[in-house]
């Protein structure tokens, strides 16, 4: 049984709910415009760690939505976050782009190729094998393992793209260390972004395009799930999977209208 909210808290994916290869998935702009009119705290999560905020919020502006910088959440943010609550003022060797080495130095982390306490990995658009060796021999000398998310491919128009999650294989392969992974579906992500809006697991709701990262980690964080059909996952494979999302629908055009009670009756 879902509970009863009077306000509910959104936690949204961006790519495949909000966006599809840099265009506006219908209703999408409705219903931000929607939830900012009401007042009703958001966040957009990505486990792209290449951007920061700002870029972001530029992309998305140019496919027509409008959502500040302070109600968009990366892996990469979340990543920076943890190591500051783990190692304050710590350092790390980066392979990864400006989202990432950002949120870090925000932190207060000093970037360095010398004993660091951390390497850490996130996704770029250019992995280099001199720098993926150097974290090899990091790792193997005893630097702690990090990436921000286990995506092992993304999406390209020419097709897939090897991304940070088949990378950290590779360093994993080499060194026999496995990484902790802080993106989804690792709740951990999910619980930082709530207590950026102050929000509270049970009068929260996840709207994700996957089973295996958003619906997950939704459902291990303690929130209420909608998987929307736009994306990567289908009603079939859905279907495939050992635990269920809270409501299955087209797309978020479907909430448009319905924010303030959206497990409510279907017309």
């Amino acid at each position: 049984m879902v509970p009863v909210s009077n306000e509910w808290n959104y936690l949204f994916d961006m790519d495949g709910v909000l966006v599809r290869e840099e265009h506006l998935i219908p209703g999408a702009d409705t219903l931000i415009a929607e939830l900012r009119e009401q007042g009703t705290p958001f966040m957009v999560l990505t486990n792209n760690s290449i951007y920061t905020p700002r870029d972001l919020r530029a992309r998305l502006l140019n496919t027509g939505l409008d959502i500040p910088e302070e109600s968009i959440w990366t892996s990469a943010l979340a990543t920076a976050q943890f190591l500051q609550t783990q190692r304050p003022g710590g350092s790390a060797y980066v392979v990864g782009e400006s989202g990432l080495t950002t949120a870090l130095h925000n932190v207060g982390y000093v970037m360095t190729e010398r004993d660091p306490d951390y390497v850490v990995l996130g996704e770029t658009r250019t992995y280099s094998f001199e720098a993926i060796t150097r974290a090899i021999r990091l790792v193997r000398n005893g630097a702690r393992f990090i990436a921000t998310n286990p995506d092992e491919t993304g999406p390209s128009a020419e097709g897939p793209l090897p991304a940070t999650g088949a990378v950290a294989a590779l360093i994993e392969k080499a060194t026999g260390r496995r990484p902790y992974f802080v993106g989804k579906p690792n709740p951990l992500m999910m619980r930082s972004a709530l207590r950026r809006i102050g929000a509270h697991s049970e009068s929260a709701l996840m709207v994700g395009d996957r089973m295996d990262t958003d619906v997950l980690s939704g459902l291990e964080a303690g929130l209420q799930t909608v998987l929307v059909l736009s994306g990567i996952s289908g009603r079939e494979t859905a279907e495939e999977f050992p635990y269920r999302p809270t409501r299955v629908i087209g797309s978020v055009k479907d909430l448009v209208g319905r924010t303030g009670d959206p497990f409510g009756e279907q017309e």
